[in-house]
This record gives structure tokens, sequence and C-alpha cells, in this order.
């Protein structure tokens, strides 16, 4: 059996993403919560680049940054498909997993960590994109 080890954070939408895509798919593995505050030695020999999470770990092969991971689970457990099977399906469900990565979640985080007085502004930016979205 194949040795999967996912090293992640709890309340992180990155790992919990990962994690989702292992019980679709039905793969089993070891979770290994990371204090993002304190590094560990682990995160930090398997993910050197960013030192983040999540890292997935597959027979000794290191694979980071979580939409790559998701696309490597998809192409190595083959059961319960992530991607469409159509090129064009394919390349919009990247386009929007992107969009959400790069604008959804960042207006979101500002929304939990702005000034009182910078919230609003940041409340209607996170509601544009989540119309963008539902369009």
């Amino acid at each position: 059996m194949a040795e999967v080890k996912l090293l992640g954070a709890w309340g992180s939408p990155f790992s919990c993403r990962v994690e989702m895509a292992l019980k679709l798919k039905g793969v089993e593995y070891e979770y290994i919560e990371q204090d993002l505050a304190n590094k560990s030695p682990l995160l930090l020999k398997y993910n050197p680049i960013h030192k983040k999470v999540p890292v997935l770990l597959h027979n000794r092969k290191t694979i980071a940054e979580s939409l790559v991971i998701l696309e490597y689970i998809d192409e190595t457990w083959k059961s319960n498909p992530i991607l469409p099977e159509d090129p064009y399906d394919k390349a919009m469900a990247r386009f929007w997993a992107k969009f959400i990565d790069e604008k959804c979640m960042p207006a979101i985080w500002q929304i939990m960590w702005s000034k009182e007085n910078e919230r609003e502004k940041a409340i209607e930016e996170a509601l544009q994109h989540l119309k963008t979205l539902g369009k």
C-alpha cells in the first residue's frame, strides 16, 4: 500500500481542500498537524521554498501547493474524478479555483484581519468577488 502523509493546519482552507480530495478518493493517509507560528523541521524540510501547508508526501515524493496537490491526487487515484474529463471544462475548473485563491480568499481574510474602519470596504470587495462566482 502507498504511504501517504499530509502536513496540514487546522483551519487552513487549503489543507481542508486536500483532505476532502483524499477522502473523496478513498485514500488512506496520515495527517500531521503543523503549528504555523512555529514551523516544524518536517515542514521546512518538505516545503523549503514556501514554508507553508499543505504538503503531500506520497511514497517519499513531496508535492506542495494545494491546487497542484489536488491535480496530483486526481491523476494518481482515478476513482471519483475531481476535474472534468473535457479539456475546456477542466480549464474552466482550474480558472475558477485560481480565482478563488487569488481574489476571494484574500478578500475574505481582509475582512477578518482589517481594522474596523477598513472592514466595510473589505466586505464590499469580498461580496463583489463572490457575486462573480455566482454568475
